[in-house]
């Protein structure tokens, strides 16, 4: 059960959009099955990893609630749950100290990762930071340009699945580079879905999604194609053996991403995209599980 918004960790539970943290493990998962298929498996990276992951998850979202209420993009007539900040729940100022302390804690981590896999973890973290402080905040936030989902895709998905692996032994195989991007696509799907449940209050706010740019008809096709084009690659890289044949086990997931993409395909109200947006992270986490689990067999 969650907390009360109305209380101190309640609020910063809710900053934290718990629902979205599963993206930032999946990836993660993902590369440790191959580092395990590899045989270079250690717990060390996976522990760093998992939780540079996940502070760098929880810094964006953060930075996010801080500067879409700083601009004027989340109010009384937004669809979804309650944004700490506009709602008056924290201060800007706490969620200052907030994301500074998510990105203190992913320092943390990548320190480790440092002594593990050298200076190529010191541009790759530099770089996310800069790239999570800019998505909304900043003088030309991208993610009120259409590029939100470019940057998901470059930094939640093929350089969290990469570089993961690569702190195993500093190598980067081609099946890690190839299975990047299905995960990529997904971490992509959660970004959509939330943009498109939010289209008309962004539109009317200004803020220039992918979504309002395309409109809600072209969103919903680009939110199947990143969903069923997961599973075409997954299904081809086994096929051609460029990765390992059980790396098709994530199409056992299918059957949780068909309702989640007819909701997204059919609804417009808040409520059944919500369960949407939820539904669709915890396919990335099952479809990555699965993933991790195929090719290790």
């Amino acid at each position: 059960m969650a907390p009360d918004p109305e209380t101190r960790l309640g609020a910063w539970y809710l900053a934290s959009r718990p629902h979205t943290l599963p993206a930032a493990v999946a990836p993660v998962l993902v590369a440790a099955g191959l580092a395990f298929k590899d045989g270079v498996f250690r717990w060390g990276p996976l522990i760093a990893t998992t939780i540079g992951a996940l502070a760098i998850q929880v810094a964006a979202n953060f930075a996010n609630d801080l500067s879409d209420a700083r601009k004027g993009a989340d109010n009384e007539d937004r669809i979804g749950p309650r944004r700490a900040v506009a709602s008056g729940l924290l201060s800007e100022r706490a969620m200052e100290v907030g994301t500074a302390s998510a990105f203190a804690v992913a320092t943390l981590a990548g320190v480790y990762l440092v002594t593990q896999a050298g200076w190529l973890i010191i541009i790759v973290g530099v770089a996310s930071i800069l790239a999570t402080l800019g998505y909304v905040g900043g003088p030309v936030p991208y993610g009120y340009r259409g590029l939100g989902e470019v940057f998901v895709f470059v930094f939640f998905g093929l350089a969290a699945t990469v570089v993961s692996r690569y702190t195993y032994d500093r190598f980067a195989p081609l099946d890690v580079w190839l299975l990047a991007i299905p995960m990529g696509f997904l971490v992509s799907a959660i970004l959509v879905a939330n943009n498109v449940r939010d289209i008309d209050t962004d539109r009317a706010t200004g803020k220039r999604t992918l979504a309002v740019i395309l409109g809600r008809s072209r969103t919903r096709i680009l939110f199947d194609l990143l969903v069923w084009g997961s599973y075409v690659l997954v299904a081809a890289f086994a096929i051609l053996k460029w990765t390992p044949p059980w790396s098709a086990l994530a199409l056992a997931s299918l059957p949780m991403a068909v309702p989640i993409t007819r909701t997204v395909r059919t609804h417009t109200a808040g409520p059944p995209l919500i369960v949407a947006l939820k539904g669709i992270a915890k396919l990335e986490l099952l479809f990555g599980l699965l993933l991790a689990i195929g090719v290790m067999l």
